[in-house]
């Protein structure tokens, strides 16, 4: 990498996941540089990166030729033409997920980026889940056999509707967490043959959905996505069920809150799972239960990839075919609620 000059990143956005995720990821990263940051709250940029630029909107810092990379951090009915407007100044683009409002919308930002000299990638980041790591290795070393049940949560404890642009988003927490459990299913298993899915506004006051209960059926297995935020008991992230035993996990990726903490990439306890799941088997007629060594949570392994794409050393870690899968997902989704039945895909 020291042959190259590193690549200046703006971050467009600095809430949650400019603060919490693109920025620190990108700092942490050798060969990437955060030269700007596009915010309308230069001291709560200031407070965090002291000596990092801010800029007023997107088109200054489109502007600077020392900017390759674009990442587009804000709410999501800006991302579409966020992206758009980077790709056809000649920018690569990181989105955040999901990242258009509506499927026509996704299309058209992969038209554009199909024709860009940019490389164009979304941020799912929980491929790098600690958690999901360990469940990919084991379902790859075959120790759960042949996978019949694939069951996948994201649930929490928010009983009170706020004025918060994520309590108001068009799709709710189908739109906001669904795009995670969606990629990882697919990473695993391929696009579904179908998609049923119940979709509801629970909490006194929501205009949003704030529940969803989604059926993937493939052609034995089935695979269930659950997300709620009127779990109080919301600690159950994986059920896994196979020929050869079964997986289950508690505890969401820690990460998240590791950033939030203050930890950065390359701290000791970076990644670190702190509640491993438990693997069951059947072996000789005993049940045996064990805690499979856990792998290390790994996001900055996302940054790491977009910059050797940029650089033209290998494929974007999320490509737009991909995401474009996730997003005809939740249009099936959307469309299965509304009609109470199932989607083909």
């Amino acid at each position: 990498m020291t042959s190259h000059p590193p690549i200046g990143v703006a971050v467009v956005g600095y809430g949650l996941a400019g603060q919490t995720f693109h920025a620190p990821l990108i700092q942490a990263t050798l060969g990437l540089r955060l030269a700007a940051v596009v915010s309308s709250r230069p001291d709560a940029v200031h407070a965090d990166l002291p000596d990092v630029e801010v800029v007023p909107d997107l088109n200054a810092a489109l502007a600077r030729d020392d900017i390759r990379l674009i990442v587009v951090a804000t709410p999501d009915a800006l991302h579409a033409e966020q992206s758009i407007a980077a790709l056809k100044a000649g920018k690569s683009v990181v989105v955040d997920k999901p990242f258009a409002v509506t499927l026509a919308d996704a299309e058209a930002v992969a038209a554009v980026a199909a024709a860009s000299p940019g490389v164009f990638s979304v941020f799912q980041n929980r491929r790098w889940d600690a958690d999901f790591l360990t469940l990919r290795r084991l379902i790859a070393e075959g120790e759960l056999g042949e996978i019949a049940v694939f069951e996948s949560h994201y649930d929490r404890f928010r009983p009170t509707v706020t004025d918060r642009w994520k309590d108001k988003r068009d799709g709710g927490v189908w739109a906001d967490l669904g795009p995670h459990l969606i990629d990882q299913a697919v990473q695993l298993f391929g696009a579904p043959l179908g998609v049923y899915a119940d979709l509801q506004a629970q909490r006194q006051g929501a205009t949003a959905i704030d529940y969803a209960h989604v059926l993937l059926r493939y052609d034995r297995l089935r695979v269930i996505l659950n997300m709620s935020h009127l779990a109080a008991e919301a600690s159950l992230r994986y059920v896994v069920h196979g020929t050869g035993g079964s997986f289950v996990k508690h505890g969401l990726d820690a990460q998240e809150n590791q950033s939030k903490a203050g930890l950065r990439p390359g701290d000791a306890d970076w990644g670190v799972d702190p509640s491993p799941g438990v693997l069951t088997q059947q072996i000789d007629g005993e049940t045996r239960r064990t805690t499979p060594t856990p792998e290390r949570g790994d996001y900055p392994a996302f940054y790491a990839a977009m910059r050797d794409a940029i650089l033209g050393k290998g494929p974007p870690p999320v490509t737009a075919d991909q995401a474009l899968t996730v997003m005809r997902i939740i249009d099936a989704g959307r469309r299965s609620a509304a009609e109470r039945r199932e989607i083909a895909l």
